[in-house]
């Protein structure tokens, strides 16, 4: 089952998604060569704190962090730890999210370490992340799920990869529904699956995590040891960009982007829906 979200219950996820953004924006300040991985994750949780919400990954399942810090090879899940010392030339994707008054937010980067990034890592986060826009921008009443899967599909499929070959779409993990609870139905594939039909009709109160992972390599992931990182199987590097969306009468509303995703979806020609919190 979807859960549909009236307009009021959409501006509270608002205000979850405008805490993820700050958590953004403080840990990518943080993310510098020398820091740990633990020291991000003590960033997110004091931004929590001083805006009153929660953090909805701590405990999820067991997980033993405030946010996924997810380095080079690292796809998702990653555990923040006092042995992971960010190096010059590293990315690393930061996956967070945020209660408020039972609603969550959810939204992932992925952030340069330092300089010096080889040219096909800046083209694969570029890549990426614009493949989210892509999705977002596919967000429109009368589309059905699929519409969004294919868009960020077709447009990773699109670029070419420095060096040649193709870009590895990771399979065993997508986007998904969020409201009052963070994974919720539906599932988001990040490429289209025909068997899995078109999935339901986008409709007003109809939001979506979407987010999409991409490697330099191969598509295929392996859990390590610890049951939580999940890594390439080649090794290869890989990129996360994720926003929360919502769709409302007047079109999306990205709910993690500070603007709401005014900016990016001009871009693409789609005009955002207003903000509820002005």
């Amino acid at each position: 089952m979807v859960q549909i979200k009236s307009p009021e219950q959409i501006a509270k996820m608002r205000e979850a998604g405008l805490v993820v953004a700050a958590i953004h924006a403080a840990t990518r300040e943080a993310a510098v060569p020398g820091a740990t991985t633990r020291d991000l994750d003590q960033v997110a949780r004091k931004v929590l704190t001083e805006h009153n919400a929660k953090p909805n990954f701590l405990g999820y399942g067991g997980f033993p962090a405030t946010i996924c810090t997810s380095v080079n090879e690292v796809v998702v899940h990653g555990i923040p730890s006092d042995e992971v010392v960010l190096k010059d030339g590293d990315i690393i994707s930061i996956d967070c999210g945020a209660i408020i008054d039972g609603w969550h937010g959810d939204a992932a980067y992925t952030a340069f370490v330092g300089s010096g990034h080889a040219p096909e890592l800046v083209e694969l986060s570029r890549v990426t992340e614009e493949s989210m826009w892509a999705g977002i921008a596919a967000m429109k009443q009368g589309n059905r799920l699929v519409d969004v899967s294919r868009a960020i599909e077709t447009y990773i499929r699109r670029q070419p990869k420095p060096g040649g070959g193709k870009y590895g779409i990771v399979e065993d993990y997508g986007g998904h529904g969020i409201g009052t609870e963070m994974h919720m139905d539906p599932h988001l594939l990040n490429y289209v699956d025909r068997r899995r039909g078109k999935g339901p009709k986008l409709v007003p109160g109809f939001c979506l995590a979407i987010e999409p992972m991409v490697s330099l390599g191969t598509p295929k992931t392996v859990v390590l040891e610890d049951d939580w990182t999940v890594v390439t199987t080649d090794g290869t590097w890989s990129s996360h960009w994720e926003h929360s969306v919502a769709l409302t009468e007047q079109g999306p509303l990205v709910l993690t982007a500070p603007d709401a995703g005014r900016a990016k979806l001009a871009e693409y020609g789609v005009t955002a829906a207003p903000d509820p919190l002005g």
